[in-house]
């Protein structure tokens, strides 16, 4: 049985990685406009939507493309090997690009956790829950990992930067290889790190229910999921606020809500009413995107060509006319669509890079 490919899964899963460079690539870190930047701890910007839609998007995926060879009897040691694999090349895609980091811009510095890692635990879990566990059993796991883990940061006593459980358990396990490392205090804390991936599994999970009801027409299922998720979330950060950096139960629900909820207007749109795919070139070709662009930032980073690009191209006759904030925002843009020429060029051949 092949599995059905929704042309609106493509676009949103596309979007979602344009937007995850265009939110990495600001000409100028120093002048960004406040939605495209993460809250600095608590809170949700429209930029914190895009990790948990693509994590969200990665469970979708998974329901489509797995879920239906289970029913079909497939055999569940080869599905479980192909997942555990694929989970595996990604976390070392991921390692590997922060090693090309790590000998081209910072020798002292090599960080373990990551974007990349994350996705492949995410993958990985979410895929053999929906090889091995049945419906009712998937919704007990996300709802066990979620109140799990808010028992776990509220037993930990502090929600505060550095002084929070996640982030004392990330300083315990890698100290100084931490994203964010003190050493004048000996703390250290990492945003894709160990102890919050727990939740991270909880929002790709949401995404497998979510690619279930789509793949079965239930469209209206997946509207009203949405709604009770954005009213969950916004009511349990009243105890437990928004964070990205923690991965919050509530920042789970709330963005999980959202991504339900555009995935249901994808389907809508492109799927019922014709409308045109737009982003489907990075939705099908996300890795080469993501691993590609991340390479050339190194290397425009390592031999200087960066800061010269962005002052001739864009700051140098832009920042006079119109200040500082636009044309860090044009760079970026400019960014972006070198990356959609990529992978158009890539689509049309019928490249595709998959691990």
């Amino acid at each position: 049985m092949t599995p059905r490919r929704f042309a609106s899964v493509d676009a949103l899963r596309g979007l979602t990685v344009a937007a995850m460079l265009l939110v990495n690539d600001p000409g100028d870190w120093g002048h960004v406009y406040a939605p495209l930047l993460h809250s600095e701890w608590h809170g949700c910007t429209p930029t914190d939507l895009v990790f948990p839609f693509f994590l969200f998007i990665v469970g979708v995926s998974i329901a489509l493309g797995i879920a239906p060879q289970v029913e079909t009897g497939a055999d569940r040691r080869g599905l479980r090997s192909a997942v555990l694999l694929r989970a595996a090349r990604i976390v070392g895609l991921g390692l590997l690009l922060h090693l090309l980091a790590w000998w081209w811009l910072d020798k002292e510095h090599y960080r373990p956790w990551g974007v990349l890692q994350r996705i492949g635990l995410c993958f990985g879990f979410a895929g053999l829950v929906a090889i091995h566990l049945r419906e009712r059993a998937q919704w007990a796991l996300l709802f066990a990992l979620l109140a799990g883990y808010g028992a776990l940061l509220a037993w930990g006593g502090s929600y505060a930067p550095w002084e929070n459980l996640a982030s004392r358990v990330d300083t315990a396990l890698l100290g100084a290889l931490n994203y964010q490392y003190d050493p004048t205090t000996g703390r250290g804390h990492d945003p894709e790190g160990l102890l919050s991936t727990l939740p991270a599994i909880a929002t790709a999970l949401l995404g497998l229910r979510a690619g279930d009801w789509l793949r079965r027409g239930q469209w209206q299922r997946l509207c009203g999921a949405g709604f009770f998720a954005l009213a969950a979330g916004a009511l349990w950060s009243l105890w437990l606020p928004f964070n990205k950096n923690l991965w919050t139960p509530s920042y789970v629900l709330w963005t999980g809500g959202w991504a339900m909820l555009t995935l249901a207007a994808f389907h809508f749109l492109i799927d019922r009413r014709g409308w045109p795919a737009l982003g489907r070139s990075f939705g099908v070709n996300a890795i080469a995107a993501y691993a590609g662009s991340a390479l050339m930032v190194y290397a425009f980073a390592a031999w200087g060509w960066w800061e010269p690009i962005y002052r001739i191209g864009f700051a140098g006759w832009m920042t006079p006319r119109f200040g500082p904030y636009l044309p860090s925002l044009a760079f970026a843009l400019a960014f972006v669509a070198f990356w959609w020429l990529v992978v158009r060029w890539m689509d049309k051949r019928s490249w595709y890079v998959k691990i």
